[in-house]
């Protein structure tokens, strides 16, 4: 029976998650109705707090798909949607300015963004084989696949909680960089929260979700070895 009393609760995370993902739309939405009183593009905005801080040798380019924003670490270039890469709104430059902030992070060497780095290749790694682990494990009862499953899971659920100082400090850094820029006026900041929040929502849906599913199997490997 594949059916666990937990399942309960990460039916309920994922509900979260889908409504965050879905507060995330509707909140972009909302405010790339409302012009900056500056009336800078994300882009303009991107490139000005990142030659402020040094960073003149980031480049900054337009990447297909919606809300596909990121900063890649690797190459060492902030990538924005063309919605945001040519919006003149509160949302544009709120998610242009939070990607900075995680180039700003790995120019220093923010010590949470550093190790979500050396996990990624472990955690992509583990996410996708401890499913089947368990699996195995299950159906041939033998509970010691369950625990090396739940050894991999755990660098897929470290992943994912280290992954929340790093976006909440990156938004964190993107507000106050654009009121120290001028890019930012006080009254626009209730726009910039609402479309960041909404966003740092989704990252600990999936954490609490991840949290939840690697207990359920250590309860299950726990019963199997009494």
């Amino acid at each position: 029976m594949f059916f666990h009393p937990m399942d309960f609760l990460i039916f309920i995370a994922l509900g979260i998650s889908m409504w965050a993902q879905t507060k995330v739309k509707g909140n972009f939405h909302k405010w790339s109705e409302v012009a900056t009183r500056t009336g800078l593009t994300g882009a303009e905005t991107a490139r000005r707090i990142l030659d402020s801080n040094g960073l003149h040798h980031i480049p900054i380019e337009v990447v297909q798909g919606t809300l596909s924003d990121h900063y890649d670490p690797i190459k060492k270039v902030v990538r924005l949607s063309q919605t945001v890469h040519d919006g003149r709104s509160i949302a544009s430059v709120s998610v242009a300015a939070h990607e900075v902030g995680h180039a700003i992070q790995h120019q220093q060497s923010y010590g949470a963004l550093m190790i979500r780095h050396r996990l990624f290749p472990l955690a992509n790694l583990s996410s996708g084989i401890a499913p089947f682990l368990f699996i195995i494990g299950i159906l041939l009862h033998q509970s010691s696949l369950i625990g090396i499953g739940i050894l991999f899971f755990s660098a897929a659920v470290a992943f994912q909680l280290i992954t929340l100082p790093v976006e909440f400090d990156a938004s964190n850094r993107a507000r106050q960089l654009m009121l120290s820029e001028g890019i930012l006026y006080n009254e626009e900041e209730k726009g910039v929260k609402e479309v960041l929040n909404a966003a740092a929502l989704t990252y600990v849906a999936a954490a609490l979700m991840a949290l939840l599913e690697l207990l359920k199997f250590v309860m299950i490997f726990v019963q199997r070895r009494e």
